[in-house]
C-alpha cells in the first residue's frame, strides 16, 4: 500500500507513540517463515542481505535501503534468499493515531526508500544497545533515539525518492529493451529490479502512460513489425524471438494490437514499410 511520505510525517509529528521493542535478527539463508506480527505496529531496517516479505497478500522485495513497515496482529510470510543471511532490526512502537488525517498505522503496511545510508545504520545500532540497558535514563534515551531515526529516515527517503522513480523507469526500461525475447514477467521485472508489483504500475503509469505489461507487449510487437516487412523468417520464429513461444497466442495479440495477423500485416506492408508506425512508447 501507497503512504505520502509527509503525510506520514505529519502524522507522526501530531500523535504520541513509544517504543515498545528494538530487536536485531539474524537469519540462514533460504529460510521461510510464517508467523502473525506482534500486537504493535513496527519497523523493519535491513543490514545484510535480501528477503521477501508477503503482508496480508502485499509482496516487497527487502533489502538495505529499503524499510517496510508492518502494523499490528498482520499476517506475515518470510522467504530469505538462498545466497546469504538476512539481517535486520526491528522497532517496534505503539502510538496513539488521531485517524483525524485517515492513516492509521497500526493497519499499514508500505515501504520506504532510503538508499545507502551509514548514518541510519549507526543510529540503529545505537538504538539497539541502548534498548537493552536497565534504568530510566536508557529508557529516556531510547525514546530520544527513535525520533533521531525517524527524523533521519524521513530526511533520507525526501532526497532518495526525487531521483529513485525516474532511475528505477529508466533501469527496467533498459533492461526491458535487451531482454524482451526472455520468459519475462511483471513479476520477474519486479523481483529483478527490487521492487513490488504496486509500485512498478505506479512508475510506468506515471512516465509511459501505460503499466509495464503492456510496455513490454508493446515493445515486443513494435519489435516483430520490424522483423516481419525487413525479413523472411516464418512467423513462429519470429514469435520465439520476441518473446512468444506460441505462434497462436502471438497471432492473436498482434492481430488484437493492429488489426492485421502477423501475414497479413506482411504481405501489406513489406514492399511499403515507410508507411508502418510504431505504438508510441518511450525508447
Amino acid at each position: 500500500m501507497e503512504v505520502e511520505l509527509n503525510s506520514l510525517i505529519s502524522h507522526f509529528s501530531n500523535s504520541l507513540f513509544k517504543v515498545k521493542g528494538v530487536y536485531h535478527y539474524t537469519i540462514n539463508p533460504g529460510t521461510f517463515h510464517s508467523q502473525k506480527t506482534a500486537p504493535f505496529p513496527g519497523f523493519i531496517f535491513p543490514l545484510g542481505g535480501h528477503a521477501r516479505f508477503n503482508f496480508n497478500g502485499s509482496l516487497y522485495q527487502v533489502f538495505p535501503g529499503r524499510i517496510i513497515h508492518g502494523g499490528a496482529e498482520m499476517l506475515l510470510e518470510k522467504k530469505v534468499s538462498k545466497f546469504q543471511r538476512w539481517e535486520y532490526i526491528s522497532v517496534l512502537y505503539d502510538i496513539k493515531d488521531t485517524l483525524a488525517d485517515g492513516i492509521c498505522l497500526t493497519e499499514s503496511h508500505f515501504e520506504i526508500s532510503v538508499g545507502k545510508n551509514s548514518k541510519l545504520s549507526e543510529l540503529l545500532y545505537k538504538l539497539w544497545r541502548t534498548y537493552q540497558k536497565p534504568g530510566p535514563f536508557p529508557a529516556f534515551q531510547t525514546e530520544t533515539l527513535f525520533r533521531c531515526v525517524l527524523e533521519e529516515l524521513f530526511i533520507s527517503s525526501r532526497g532518495f525518492n526525487s531521483e529513485d522513480s525516474q532511475v528505477l523507469f529508466e533501469e527496467i526500461v533498459s533492461y526491458i529493451h535487451e531482454h524482451y525475447m526472455d520468459s519475462l514477467s511483471v513479476r520477474a521485472l519486479a523481483e529483478q529490479s527490487g521492487a513490488n508489483e504496486n509500485r512498478l504500475y505506479y512508475i510506468f503509469n506515471k512516465y509511459s502512460g501505460m503499466g509495464p505489461g503492456d510496455y513490454l507487449t508493446t515493445y515486443r510487437l513494435n519489435r516483430a513489425k520490424e522483423l516481419l516487412v525487413t525479413e523472411n523468417t516464418p512467423v513462429g520464429i519470429i514469435a520465439k524471438s520476441v518473446g512468444y513461444p506460441d505462434p497462436l497466442y502471438f497471432s492473436r495479440i498482434f492481430s488484437k494490437k493492429f488489426g492485421l495477423p502477423p501475414s497479413g500485416f506482411r504481405e501489406k506492408f513489406r514492399n511499403n514499410p515507410y508507411n508502418i508506425q510504431d505504438c508510441t512508447i518511450p525508447t
